[in-house]
């Protein structure tokens, strides 16, 4: 019997003893295929800013109505927390999304990458999409949160 052969990875980690300010650097193994519009993984050094489960609803407590504007406000409430952290976009290491419809979510993907990168940009870190019965705020229709690490 022989033993699976793990991937090597292609990105080398820090070695013990160095910092490195360059942020999250992203985690693909050689020989897989290259994702689109996330990493598989992210290492990154400093100090972590987490947020909880951040909706989009606007500084009066509005929501809209739309899928994706509440997915652009949503991403924008992220960024402004980050910001009250010292953290920017490209500090994220994961982001976790919880929407309510898979398909409305894979409905858009167009209109939904155009809104991401409107307000972070090209930079996409490791992320995870789980549809769920419903969120606390009933109009809410997605939900995600969001990890960071600023470089030391």
């Amino acid at each position: 019997m022989s033993t699976p052969k793990a991937p090597t990875l292609a990105v080398l980690p820090i070695a013990k003893g160095e910092t490195s300010a360059a942020g999250p650097r992203i985690l693909q193994p050689s020989g897989w295929p290259a994702p689109k519009g996330y990493a598989n993984g992210m290492a990154a050094d400093g100090r972590l800013v987490v947020t909880g489960g951040v909706i989009g609803w606007d500084n009066q407590g509005h929501l809209p109505a739309d899928f994706v504007a509440q997915v652009r406000q949503t991403l924008s409430n992220i960024s402004a927390i980050l910001g009250e952290g010292g953290a920017r976009p490209e500090h994220l290491v994961r982001l976790t999304w919880y929407v309510v419809d898979i398909e409305e979510y894979l409905a858009n993907l167009k209109p939904l990458g155009q809104a991401y990168r409107e307000v972070f940009g090209a930079h996409y870190p490791a992320m995870a999409l789980v549809q769920v019965v419903r969120l606390v705020e009933k109009a809410a229709r997605v939900e995600i949160e969001a990890t960071a690490v600023v470089p030391r």
